[in-house]
């Protein structure tokens, strides 16, 4: 079995940080596999998909590339932001490959409104920041956004560390810009996906409503944890409580 890790919007695999050992010793039966969609990371030098629909193929294909093998019944998702849309479309197209799904903050349209998939209180700072923006104050922004560690003593080194992965794979705006609007684009499907599925949520999260994971668990009658502390990115703010809903 193996357990794929997708990250979000203009982000990289490196950015799981020390989430990604955390996991691969809690599930030490399992292989673990973290990406980079065209764009981002490594493949910052491509241009980035601008529909979901692609970027689940470009996955697929990562991941049978690294395994080699036929991966009927044996992939586990676990997506957070940008990546669920990635799952639940993967989910849509080939749910035979798929054993189950954990997404995080997660929206999806047309089930949630525009304004609870970004809290319009953030689009000034956005829109300014992606856009006149350095790479330094970018990702300070994506700090204060999706997690509460911006103010903890980490803070600064993690930081740190964010402005050089930016720095050595510079993600161009024209592919921050397709990733949005394949983002935009999606049209989630009215029913399930055809996949068990967990949803985890963050309570405190500024930059999506918790309201999208909550409508998305009522409308597919599927199971919803939420940490009553944690931002945007839980993996970040308590990987430990995140690892121990994958368990159970």
């Amino acid at each position: 079995m193996t357990w794929v890790l997708l990250r979000g919007l203009m982000r990289e695999q490196r950015h799981w940080g020390n989430f990604t050992q955390q996991f691969a010793q809690a599930h030490p039966n399992e292989r673990v596999i973290t990406l980079d969609f065209a764009g981002n990371g490594a493949l910052y030098q491509q241009a980035s998909a601008t529909s979901i629909g692609a970027m689940v193929e470009q996955a697929r294909g990562q991941v049978r590339q690294q395994l080699q093998q036929q991966v009927e019944g044996k992939i586990k998702l676990l997506a957070i932001s940008l990546g669920g849309m990635v799952a639940v479309a993967w989910a849509e197209r080939y749910p035979q490959e798929l054993r189950r799904m954990v997404l995080i903050n997660t929206s999806l349209a047309p089930h949630s409104p525009f304004y609870q998939r970004l809290r319009p209180a953030n689009y000034p700072a956005i829109i300014a920041t992606m856009l006149t923006g350095t790479q330094r104050q970018r990702e300070q922004l994506i700090l204060r956004l999706t997690s509460h560690q911006s103010d903890a003593p980490q803070a600064e080194q993690l930081l740190n560390d964010w402005v050089h992965y930016a720095q050595q794979f510079p993600i161009h705006r024209r592919n921050i810009l397709r990733q949005l609007f394949a983002a935009m684009r999606y049209r989630a499907r009215a029913q399930a996906p055809q996949v068990p599925l967990l949803m985890l949520a963050g309570a405190k999260d500024v930059l999506v409503s918790p309201q999208c994971s909550a409508t998305l668990a009522h409308r597919w009658q599927v199971e919803l944890r939420i940490h009553p502390e944690a931002g945007h990115d839980l993996p970040l703010d308590d990987p430990a409580w995140v690892i121990q809903q994958t368990l159970s």
